[in-house]
């Protein structure tokens, strides 16, 4: 087992490992066992009852958070003409359309948080997933980040305001950020609601059984607090 420091071993006394709570008062937990000296992320992770071997229990969506992120996001797009026109127009930090900039992310500048691509360019940009793949960056559809140049501004303004893809990993885990341990209880308490909507939304067709099976919170370098999945469940995600 590793050793955790002393910080750790006080935030995690507050815990109780053995209880499954209220998604409200884990939020709480997270951010009274919030110890870094930075702001932390606050992560979800659930335990699903599917296999990832199998097509038909494939789980992979976006949602957009009604709280953000409490960060900044970067955002690269690959388009031509009137595409690279209304990215540069939305406030695309990089606008991928000529080859220099193609070469430099191909060498391997990755100095952005979300890739948008219009459909004639992802030919091309295919041939970036080596760099691309990794870090979660390739464009994807159901991820809503391959769009036509019309939808390019509505693509940018929602990746910049908290939209967030999950997706079941190969351990039949799915992990994704909801927020900052700044955030008011409420807030964090929102934006995981709509994950949660956006999640059982998403339930593939081959589901069988109990589809969420555990629920734990934890703030960056922070203890897990475990949630009732029937509670979390049955949130309901703000109009």
């Amino acid at each position: 087992m590793a050793k955790h420091g002393k910080k750790y071993l006080a935030a995690l006394a507050k815990v109780n490992i053995d209880e499954q709570y209220l998604p409200k008062d884990a939020l709480k937990l997270v951010k009274e066992t919030a110890y870094t000296n930075f702001d932390p992320t606050v992560e979800v992770h659930m335990r699903m009852g599917l296999d990832p071997r199998q097509a038909d229990q494939q789980v992979r969506d976006v949602v957009v958070l009604p709280h953000g992120l409490g960060k900044s996001v970067r955002v690269a797009v690959f388009a031509q003409g009137e595409g690279a026109t209304a990215a540069r127009a939305a406030g695309a930090e990089v606008v991928v359309d000529d080859d220099e900039t193609f070469a430099k992310i191909q060498g391997g500048w990755l100095d952005f948080d979300v890739a948008i691509s219009t459909p004639d360019l992802m030919g091309k940009v295919g041939r970036l997933g080596r760099v691309l793949g990794p870090r979660g960056l390739m464009p994807n559809p159901k991820a809503g980040t391959v769009v036509p140049a019309e939808d390019m501004a509505r693509a940018i303004t929602e990746a910049k305001a908290g939209r967030v893809e999950f997706r079941l990993d190969k351990t039949a885990n799915i992990h994704v950020q909801i927020g900052k341990a700044s955030f008011d209880v409420d807030k964090l308490t929102e934006n995981f609601a709509a994950l949660m909507e956006a999640v059982k939304k998403a339930r593939p067709s081959g589901a069988k059984g109990i589809y969420i099976k555990r629920i734990t919170f934890a703030a960056t370098m922070g203890p897990g607090i475990k949630v009732d999945p029937n509670a979390a469940q049955s949130m309901q995600a703000a109009e």
